[in-house]
This record gives C-alpha cells, sequence and structure tokens, in this order.
C-alpha cells in the first residue's frame, strides 16, 4: 500500500478534456453539427481529436480549417454561440470519465489533498459535465478560461486555479494532457504529469513531463514521487 502521507495539503490541479474525461465525441459531434449547417463535411473523430485544448473558439477554427474553409472574423462569433447552445444541451451525452477516476479523486481526497480543475474550457461548460458525471463534490475549484486572469500556457492560469482550492503553487501538481498544461506547469515552476491517452498533436511524452502515466491507478503515486521529490518552498 502505498504511503499517501504527502498528499495532505498538496494541491493537485487537474486538467479536463482528454485528462479527466474523454469528452471527444460530444464536442467533435458538436464541432460537426456546426459544420454540417454550414455546408462542411463532418470531420472523422480521430482526425479532429488533436484540434482539442484550446478553448472552443479555436475548435471550431481549426475544424473549419482541415475542411478546406477558414472562417473570416466577423463569421465567427455566430458560430460560437450556435457551438455552445448545442454543446450545453449536449456535453454530457457520450462523455465520460476515464477509467480509474473516480477511485483516483477518492483516494486522494481521503487522504487530504485540494483538488482543482484547470480548464480552458469555459467554467460555465465545464461545471455541469463534472455535476453530470459525479465527479464535482470531488473538486475545491473549478477554473476555466474565462475565470482565470489568462489561459493555459499562462501560469497564472495554474496559480489561480490552486489558490482558489485553497493552496499554494509550492505545493501543487499539475496534471494534464498536452502543451497548454505542459507550458502552465514549467512556467509556474509546478511538477507535471501528463496522461498518454489525451488529445495532443505533440506526443506527450515528447512535451518531458516528469511523469508520464498511462491509466489513473498511478496517478496517486506519481504525485506523491513528485511532491516527496520537490519539497514545500517556504
Amino acid at each position: 500500500m502505498t504511503d499517501l502521507s504527502a498528499l495532505d495539503g498538496a494541491t493537485i490541479a487537474f486538467d479536463l478534456d482528454g485528462t479527466l474525461v474523454d469528452s471527444a465525441p460530444d464536442l467533435i459531434g458538436t464541432l460537426n453539427v456546426i459544420l454540417q449547417q454550414e455546408g462542411v463535411a463532418p470531420l472523422p473523430l480521430e482526425e479532429a481529436r488533436p484540434f482539442i485544448g484550446h478553448g472552443a473558439r479555436r475548435l471550431i477554427e481549426r475544424g473549419f480549417a482541415a475542411q478546406g474553409r477558414p472562417l473570416s472574423a466577423e463569421h465567427m462569433p455566430a458560430l460560437f454561440e450556435r457551438f455552445l447552445a448545442h454543446y450545453n444541451e449536449h456535453s454530457a451525452d457520450l462523455t465520460r470519465p476515464y477509467p480509474g477516476v473516480v477511485e483516483c479523486l477518492a483516494e486522494m481526497k481521503a487522504a487530504g489533498a485540494r483538488l482543482a480543475v484547470c480548464t480552458n474550457k469555459l467554467t460555465g461548460l465545464s461545471t455541469p459535465i463534472l455535476e453530470k458525471l459525479d465527479l464535482a463534490r470531488f473538486f475545491d475549484a473549478v477554473v476555466g478560461a474565462d475565470s482565470a486572469p489568462a489561459p493555459k500556457p499562462d501560469p497564472r492560469h495554474l496559480i489561480f486555479a490552486v489558490e482558489a482550492a485553497g493552496g499554494r503553487i509550492e505545493r501543487a501538481v499539475m496534471v494534464g494532457d498536452a502543451s497548454t498544461d505542459a507550458g502552465a506547469a514549467r512556467a509556474a515552476k509546478a511538477p507535471l504529469i501528463l496522461v498518454s491517452f489525451g488529445y495532443t498533436e505533440i506526443p506527450a511524452a515528447e512535451l518531458a513531463p516528469d511523469i508520464l502515466v498511462d491509466h489513473f491507478d498511478q496517478m496517486a503515486n506519481a504525485c506523491v514521487r513528485l511532491l516527496t521529490a520537490c519539497p514545500a518552498q517556504s
């Protein structure tokens, strides 16, 4: 049995899409609804999956560009509003936590960790998903890009999320799947764990995380290792 005492009082900040939950089916499903409304062919899930992680506007932009239909700036606001309206109604139709997530979060909370969600998704879209999937009960703070001083990879997003959960960046770990998470952690001088199964155009291993995990049953132990290696600064 792993000694999880190092988690007591520490803060673990998680990305949402591609880290805690597999949300690609609902996100890409909504993107394809918008594409088809505009007379553009839908995208295969696997092709569009790496476009996730930079916010809805960027997802829409990348989707249209991939089909040879770059968007004008004046067209984006209307598409964005239609995307949000549809996605808000279908954000948890097919979205599910990754295997081991619930058990891991419960284990960390029981060990005294503070947990935060630090996502480039809008806060108002993130919280309902967590509630529908019965994950909201584990988190001390949910901070989307709109609630932070600036979105990831800006370190202020991560620092703000950690502090919103009642923690300090000196005793925090960032858990994510992509370059935005890696950039925020490195700039904030926080330890970084990346999952190997998320949404990223650059393979997670190439982003040089402190630890790369393949399953959430490895997560608590990975956090303990990093917190023990990087004790709190005075």
